[in-house]
């Protein structure tokens, strides 16, 4: 077994030497998504979940593929957002993120944190996924696609799309818990894993990657994790992007929660433009999507939802544009930011219609490895679950 130097502290608890390890969920929370705010959404028992896991080694030698991650994030979440799930149903996207081999972690539990359960909250998760730095450790492919299949909610509707993406560069066969009888769990629970080896073909053929993957009916993937993403800027990207900055105008703070959300989406916007203008306006494409969604702090979100009351609000949790106002004046105010966040959508979803074409033409076929590899993965995937593409 090979001990490497390995990974992070979240920027969210960067004063803290212990992880502890999440409380497995109950049954009675299979039709709930909690996220880290404690924020809870009740998902229609009718509506297909595309529900990605990112397992993911942070030893030294990984520094190519979480800095791969970081700047593919809205690229990736922007592909999952043209699926449909037969005719006309779009499904909403849970992505969940794990780091394993921290040799900061808890040795019993096998070196494994849960950064993110199932959610929703992309800014959030972007946040945990900035926040992942590199150390030492010793990686156990088996326990953590094990643990990640015990702690999280998988979906069990026949059309939702399950999917594991473990990556690293030790064999697989490693740590306490047989990679063979975790891909056996994740068939039972219809989940498939998909392995990314971050090396040369053959030498994860060799280490079990490619068996791991083929055990758990998923792809095998071998990319070069130290090559860096390649952003293709477009003549229509300062458009998009000036759209962005109307678009954040349109949202309406609320509770407790409102000024470090708010926050907390501006600092996202500032994370994907250091990896360039053109990945910026990938957030900002994301960010107009029916995947981005706030309704644990933002009222225009908020009010969509089946249990949102008027009566309920407190004059407290308001900004101050609404503080003592009657309900059919805040029923006004979030009518018209509704109306001019629609808008902007629209107009940001034909603005990247043309950058798509443009970028398509002046992408080469290897660009974005990891990228291409985890959307092929999907695609071939999501067909077995009558899922297509716009």
């Amino acid at each position: 077994m090979k001990t490497v130097s390995i990974l992070i502290t979240s920027l969210m608890i960067a004063s803290s030497s212990f992880y502890p390890t999440p409380i497995n969920n109950t049954e009675d929370q299979k039709k709930l998504y909690e996220s880290k705010s404690n924020s809870i959404a009740v998902l229609d028992s009718k509506t297909n979940i595309i529900k990605v896991a990112l397992l993911l080694d942070t030893s030294n030698s990984m520094d190519g593929l979480i800095d791969q991650a970081k700047s593919q994030l809205w690229e990736l979440v922007n592909e999952l957002s043209y699926a449909k799930c037969g005719s006309d149903d779009k499904p909403t996207l849970q992505i969940a993120l794990y780091e394993y081999g921290n040799d900061r972690l808890n040795a019993k539990e096998g070196y494994i944190r849960q950064v993110n359960a199932f959610s929703n909250d992309l800014d959030e998760i972007s946040k945990n996924l900035f926040a992942l730095t590199t150390n030492g450790g010793n990686e156990y492919c088996g326990k953590v696609i094990q643990v990640s299949l015990d702690q999280l909610n998988w979906g069990t509707q026949k059309n939702d799309l399950n999917l594991i993406f473990i990556a690293g560069n030790e064999p697989f066969d490693q740590g306490p818990v047989r990679y063979q009888d975790a891909s056996v769990n994740a068939c039972e629970k219809d989940v498939t894993v998909n392995t990314i080896f971050c090396g040369d073909y053959n030498t994860g053929v060799h280490t079990y990657w490619k068996d791991g993957a083929e055990s758990a009916k998923g792809n095998y993937i071998a990319i070069n994790h130290d090559k860096r993403t390649v952003h293709v800027p477009s003549p229509y990207d300062q458009a998009i992007l000036e759209k962005n900055k109307a678009l954040n105008s349109t949202y309406i703070g609320y509770g407790r929660l409102a000024e470090d959300k708010m926050a907390l989406q501006l600092q996202q916007d500032s994370n994907a433009s250091e990896y360039g203008e053109a990945n910026a306006v990938k957030r900002a494409v994301s960010k107009s999507s029916h995947f981005y969604k706030n309704s644990s702090w933002d009222l225009v979100d908020a009010e969509k939802e089946e249990n949102f009351s008027y009566e309920a609000l407190d004059d407290k949790d308001l900004p101050k544009e609404l503080k003592g106002k009657s309900t059919s004046e805040i029923k006004m105010y979030i009518a018209t930011k509704r109306k001019e966040r629609e808008a902007i959508q629209k107009e940001i979803a034909q603005l990247n219609s043309q950058r798509i074409a443009y970028v398509a033409s002046q992408t080469k076929k290897d660009d974005n490895q990891l990228r291409n590899a985890m959307i092929e993965a999907i695609k071939t995937q999501a067909k077995r679950k009558n899922y297509t593409w716009e």
